[in-house]
């Protein structure tokens, strides 16, 4: 009863915290003291760093397999992934309103942006089944479901990369995810 009361407790901080960071850009471009290209870099750059949490936590187990602080992550994992979405939000949304209805579609078969576009509806159908009703009704199925969590990064990325006015920091946070699930593939087949 106590380790439940614990789970549900962390779950609630972890929820905290993450919804303070999600609140703090939203409030500062909803009073205007962000300006919008600030604020989708904010939304954008938090979504990936928290979809590239979520992806590590497999790869640091198998690294550090008798951690607590990994057990921690990993017991949170689909609450990691659905912030990851939360923050996905208030970009597209900023996005939609912000540009007239004829540039969006313009925009929208351009590779910068239909990336984004993609990555977006995997992830809206992963933040969706990410719950235990979704996981007993689908069986199997939702383990293989979510597997699309590496298509939607790998497309996330390239919007990051394609959209960037400097896209070296989204190249060095795919070389980090990279490096973690080229090791979590080789760690995989060599065992």
């Amino acid at each position: 009863m106590i380790q439940l009361r614990n789970t549900v407790q962390h779950t609630f901080f972890l929820w905290l915290v993450l919804g303070v960071i999600w609140l703090v850009p939203v409030a500062r471009y909803a009073m205007g003291d962000m300006v919008y290209g600030e604020f989708i870099h904010a939304t954008g750059e938090m979504s990936a760093r928290l979809m590239m949490l979520a992806l590590a936590i497999t790869p640091l187990r198998m690294l550090f397999p008798k951690q607590s602080w990994v057990k921690w992550l990993m017991l949170r994992r689909r609450h990691i992934g659905v912030a990851a979405f939360a923050f996905a939000v208030p970009h597209l949304a900023a996005y939609l309103i912000r540009l007239q209805p004829n540039r969006i579609a313009a925009e929208a078969i351009e590779p910068a942006m239909l990336t984004g576009w993609v990555a977006f509806v995997v992830f809206l159908l992963l933040a969706v089944t990410s719950n235990d009703w979704s996981m007993r009704w689908l069986g199997r199925r939702w383990k293989i479901l979510h597997r699309l969590v590496y298509f939607a990064a790998a497309l996330t990325f390239a919007h990051w990369i394609l959209t960037a006015f400097d896209p070296l920091s989204g190249l060095l946070h795919l070389l980090v995810v990279a490096v973690l699930e080229g090791y979590r593939v080789w760690n995989t087949r060599s065992a």
